[in-house]
């Protein structure tokens, strides 16, 4: 017989995060979903309450985030996946963005994912294993204007989670970096802190919200069964892209990244390092 799953889910409350919950609930899982603001989650609570426990958390304060994930774990009893899904965005130049939103995007994006990871692992390891989810994003392989931060934090993630990856293997503990797509979230909106915009910018400005367009993405339950299927692989990969157009449009920059660094081959080869 197979025991259903238990879910730690951050930033559930809306977006993704949501999808997720709400699919992992409709397999006969357990949740755990975390957010900021748990009023969101009622409705789903009243119809699943045997099932869904919604947890209030803020991933930016390190000790309640290990306090939330020792309740999180005693709800039912083990972890078995944790999606690392909390986020927000910082639109706007690097010159614009001050030092406070900086600071603040890194620490809900980068730092919160980090104490989260840190806080789980523990668990995880003593049971013998589990799954680590960390969503980052399909441009974190590269910087964009107007969402540098936001790339930045992303890619920041990446790269602690392939380290990770490789020193929690050996516990049974697997580790995917989830590259996802854009999705019909409310990233953009509530989830979005705005830079002064200075003037000198609003032609680059213009020309990237007309490259952005005004096509409605899709919706965000439609990642849900990608997300379903990568938590029961037995052998999940460490980096997945998430999106048919995403998956081809990183493959398309991958490529033109390569040709970049071939047409400077023979400046980076006059040092012997």
């Amino acid at each position: 017989m197979t025991h259903p799953r238990v879910w730690l889910i951050t930033g559930a409350s809306r977006g993704l995060g949501r999808a997720f919950a709400e699919s992992a609930l409709a397999a006969g899982d357990r949740v755990v979903a975390a957010a900021r603001d748990t009023s969101p989650l009622e409705d789903l609570a009243a119809r699943h309450p045997d099932h869904l426990v919604p947890l209030p958390l803020d991933v930016t304060d390190r000790q309640g985030v290990f306090a939330a994930v020792d309740r999180a774990a005693a709800a039912f009893g083990r972890l078995d996946v944790v999606v690392n899904n909390a986020g927000a965005m910082l639109y706007g130049m690097v010159e614009e963005a001050t030092e406070e939103q900086i600071r603040a995007h890194m620490d809900v994006n980068f730092f919160g994912a980090v104490w989260v990871a840190q806080a789980v692992l523990p668990h995880l390891r003593a049971q013998g294993g589990g799954r680590l989810l960390q969503v980052t994003s399909m441009g974190s392989g590269g910087g964009m204007a107007t969402v540098g931060f936001y790339g930045a934090g992303k890619a920041a993630l990446d790269s602690v989670s392939e380290a990770l990856a490789m020193e929690v293997e050996g516990f049974g503990v697997k580790v995917t970096i989830v590259q996802m797509g854009g999705y019909n979230t409310s990233l953009f909106t509530a989830g979005t802190t705005n830079t002064e915009p200075q003037a000198r910018y609003q032609p680059l400005r213009t020309e990237m919200e007309a490259m952005w367009g005004d096509a409605v993405p899709p919706e965000p339950e439609t990642a849900a069964p990608v997300i379903m299927e990568l938590a029961a692989l037995p052998d999940p990969p460490r980096r997945l892209i998430v999106g048919s157009q995403s998956f081809d449009h990183v493959l398309q920059m991958d490529q033109a990244r390569a040709e970049l660094h071939r047409s400077w081959e023979h400046l980076s080869r006059l040092a012997p390092g």
